[in-house]
């Protein structure tokens, strides 16, 4: 069984307490390690919390890795976890994500008014992306939307298929 050295340690706690994904170059700016000994260590960090049957994962989005708990403990948690982003403007991001590029206008008919106000939310949060088209907004999601979400893609398409799968659905893909 592997044990946990002193780089671990390090690199663990700096995914614990980053609210947001960290890539190796950020990790080796805070702690000076080498690039090859942060690898090493998530690596190991991975291994660890397989062979241990934790509820915590390490998971790699684009190039960059956050901690989370499994989705099978994940679904347990939130009942005391307080939601970063409320609900019902977490479906209109699902919305976006899903149906991208989407016109805020196309948008609002699905949503209605309140998806102003949940735009601006999410534009706020870095989730998503707004460019003017006429009268309306093109609204994507963001290259953050990926690694907020641990989705190792920023492609519109395998965005779609994962939250397809994650719903329970056929992807329609678009392109």
């Amino acid at each position: 069984m592997l044990k946990k050295g002193e780089d671990e340690k390090v690199i663990e706690s700096l995914l614990f307490s980053s609210s947001e994904a960290l890539s190796i170059e950020e990790m080796k700016e805070i702690t000076n390690l080498s690039a090859g000994r942060i690898k090493k260590a998530i690596e190991n960090l991975m291994s660890i919390y397989k062979s241990e049957d934790s509820p915590i994962e390490i998971v790699k989005a684009g190039n960059k890795y956050s901690m989370q708990l499994k989705q099978e403990y994940a679904e347990k948690a939130r009942e005391v976890a307080k939601p970063e982003i409320p609900f019902d403007i977490l479906k209109t991001l699902a919305l976006i994500a899903y149906h991208q590029p989407i016109r805020q206008a196309d948008l609002r008919k699905m949503v209605g008014p309140k998806v102003y106000d949940h735009v601006d939310f999410l534009i706020e949060k870095r989730l998503i992306n707004s460019k003017r088209l006429g009268t309306t907004e093109l609204l994507t999601t963001s290259k953050y939307f990926p690694e907020y979400f641990g989705i190792d893609s920023t492609r519109p398409e395998e965005i779609r298929e994962f939250l397809a799968k994650r719903m329970g659905l056929k992807s329609n893909n678009k392109d």
